[in-house]
């Protein structure tokens, strides 16, 4: 039995408008999770208590650049998700992967800190 088909799938202005409005929403609700979860990676490790305690050994990536990269994340996820469907479909893709750079980027900036 064959069950290898050679046919393209080809997908709906719809579905394709679903699958970018779906990255967008997960990005927006895993942007927190992401930022808690690096900051406590940096902050149990030694450079991060010590840091925390006696304010040595701190990062060195400014704080300007943690929250530009935090507000980049979240404009772009909003901006995809308000976005009318079915209007200018590569322009929220890029969007949205504005969005999913912004926020790693800025998990490996805190990660930095490690």
């Amino acid at each position: 039995m064959n069950t290898m088909t050679t046919q393209q799938v080809t997908l709906t202005q719809r579905q394709k408008d679903r699958f970018i409005t779906g990255w967008s929403l997960a990005g927006i609700l895993l942007l927190l999770p992401i930022v808690v979860l690096s900051w406590t990676v940096v902050l149990s490790g030694k450079r991060g208590s010590r840091c925390l305690e006696y304010g040595e050994q701190c990062s060195t990536v400014p704080g300007w650049a943690l929250y530009l990269a935090f507000f980049v994340a979240v404009g772009a996820g909003l901006t995809a998700l308000v976005w009318p469907r079915g209007t200018a479909t590569y322009a929220r893709a890029t969007t949205v992967f504005l969005q999913w750079g912004a926020q790693l980027v800025l998990g490996a900036m805190i990660l930095d800190g490690a």
